[in-house]
């Protein structure tokens, strides 16, 4: 650790810094000019008059907006599209079951016991990940079943579960309007994305 702030306001005041610039990177635009940052900081900070007019500032904020939403736009459609051929091929496998309203699932387990309705709440074990392979969650690796209601989860999951006797365990394949569509799912899941779970249902509460 530095000894550069050794004082409890630098630190703190280091730490204000901090938190954001945190704010910063999780919200960049290409071209952020951290000096022209801590010159707007520092002018804010001692009352000095702006050294860009209002004018202009908004001119650029309206531009910087606009730049972030075709480049949300872009990667939303690059990910539908990206989604939809993965599950045209993989709807090509012999193993895979297509449903009528696009989800896709694989048997991995075939229980035989009840099967949830859409008032039911169940217990579940799951595993899920991008098309990619890269996990977003998982209570298999929390080592933690979860708990919650048919009816409140994602359509493809709803789906799913319905179709499930308990101690089935399926892989599904879920489309992105089946899952968490165009919002996405708050920084994990990115809009229009394609998702694949493994879900086993343990129970029905």
């Amino acid at each position: 650790m530095s000894d550069k702030f050794s004082t409890i306001e630098q630190q703190a005041s280091y730490g204000v810094g901090r938190q954001m610039g945190e704010q910063l990177a999780a919200n960049p635009f290409e071209g952020i000019d951290i000096p022209a940052v801590q010159a707007g900081l520092a002018d804010a900070f001692s009352g000095s008059e702006s050294q860009v007019s209002m004018e202009d500032l908004q001119t650029a904020f309206t531009e910087i907006s606009r730049r972030l939403q075709e480049e949300q736009e872009k990667k939303a459609a690059e990910a539908s599209a990206e989604g939809e051929a993965f599950l045209a091929e993989n709807a090509k496998r012999d193993e895979v079951t297509v449903t009528d309203s696009g989800l896709q699932y694989e048997v991995l387990v075939q229980g035989e016991g009840d099967k949830p309705t859409l008032e039911s709440t169940v217990r579940t074990h799951y595993h899920g990940t991008f098309i990619n392979g890269e996990v977003f969650d998982s209570s298999v690796s929390r080592g933690q079943p979860a708990e919650f209601p048919v009816n409140g989860v994602i359509a493809g999951w709803t789906e799913a579960l319905q179709l499930m006797p308990v101690g089935t365990k399926l892989k599904l394949f879920v489309p992105q309007h089946l899952a968490y569509g165009e919002r996405g799912a708050g920084a994990s899941i990115p809009p229009y994305s394609t998702l694949v779970f493994e879900v086993e249902l343990l129970d029905i509460l």
